[in-house]
């Protein structure tokens, strides 16, 4: 199979095309990938070596229509996996216009060449933040409305109705996913769980939005991994799947037992540690719960999640321990030059500066 996985840089992109190729040796993969500030040549290091012309690495942007149309005319794909995405809520808040390039227009160029070329399955990953949020009881289902309330969320809500005109009018094989926050390794930096093991290491403070009562589904980035696999070989065209850790946790719950795992392994103080806890200003639109209801992909494809949150937090916790370089590296923009030594100044790179304060639970 000729697989296009978009923005297999990030955390998630990356961590799937590690599974991919390790799980079916008929798999060739070419990774393409912006290398925006999320996205990361570190995560793959090691991949071209192992797996030889069964990886390839295009710098690219999925919205630039031309460089697309080249890279499908010389491959000519049997698939797509698109997880690229502008996918930071505050980002977004403060400036929409690259989520709406990338998730809106870059969905759509990637929808147009997939039907000039053809291919027999396209997977859109999405999120389940376009459902908007949930009271007190019940989970989203597949047939819950749509309902976006940052901007983020509603450019990812606009790419998977494309998707569905897509379907509807040219019968494109396509299917779409919609998961909710993961966590494990090679996330960025960023992101609500590995800012905090990275800020308690540093001894700076852990800002929780709000009243730290806002609550999440959380699952590990691998068994997110299986179940797109999983629906790429074996989901029908036209359905969307909602994938779920089964992991419902309020932020400050999730930000004390985070704490609590990295003193067990550093052996360090927990009260101590718990006392860099600041609440800090909720963000605009911050939606209260989010729940999953998987039983679709579980009863359609016998999918379930195998690691527990306990699990889970273990091994990352472990994994951001053990690869302190990379994400020092990170948070310094060190790792920024390695992009400029083998792109040049063309590369586009943020700069620090263009990363906003505060947590975020989104996943890429």
């Amino acid at each position: 199979m000729r697989l296009l996985v978009t923005g297999g840089c990030g955390f998630i992109g990356s961590n799937y095309i590690h599974h991919v190729l390790e799980a079916d040796s008929g798999v060739r993969v070419v990774n393409l990938d912006n290398l925006t500030y999320a996205g990361n040549l570190e995560n793959l290091e090691g991949v071209q070596s192992r797996f030889g012309d069964r990886y390839a690495f295009v710098k690219g942007d999925i919205a630039d229509a031309d460089g697309v149309a080249r890279l499908f005319e010389e491959h000519r794909f049997d698939a797509v996996v698109n997880f690229a995405a502008e996918s930071h809520v505050d980002r977004s808040i403060l400036d929409s216009s690259i989520f709406i390039r990338t998730n809106v227009a870059g969905t759509h160029t990637l929808l147009e060449m997939f039907r000039r070329f053809g291919g027999w399955r396209f997977v859109q990953v999405s999120t389940d933040e376009v459902y908007g949020s949930l009271g007190a009881e019940g989970r989203f289902t597949e047939s819950t409305p749509l309902d976006p309330k940052s901007p983020y969320s509603a450019s990812k809500a606009a790419a998977d109705f494309l998707v569905r005109a897509y379907v509807n009018t040219h019968g494109t094989p396509a299917v779409i996913t919609r998961c909710s926050n993961n966590y494990g390794p090679f996330q960025f930096p960023e992101k609500l769980i590995p800012l905090m093991i990275t800020n308690v290491l540093n001894d700076l403070e852990l800002p929780v939005y709000g009243d730290g009562l806002n609550v999440r589904d959380w699952i590990y980035v691998t068994d997110h991994c299986e179940a797109v696999d999983r629906v790429l070989r074996e989901g029908s065209p036209g359905e969307v799947y909602n994938i779920g850790g089964d992991t419902e946790l309020t932020n400050i719950q999730l930000v004390h037992s985070l704490v609590e795992e990295v003193c067990r392994q550093m052996g360090t103080d927990f009260e101590k540690k718990k006392s860099l806890i600041r609440f800090v200003s909720d963000r605009p639109g911050h939606d209260r719960r989010y729940a999953i209801d998987f039983s679709k992909l579980r009863s359609r494809m016998g999918w379930i999640p195998k690691h527990t949150f306990k699990q889970g937090l273990r091994k990352t916790v472990a994994w951001y321990l053990d690869h302190a370089p990379w994400w020092q590296r990170i948070r310094t923009g060190a790792y920024r030059e390695y992009y400029r030594n083998m792109y040049g100044t063309r590369a586009r790179i943020a700069s620090p500066g263009d990363t906003p304060p505060g947590p975020s639970e989104r996943m890429r």
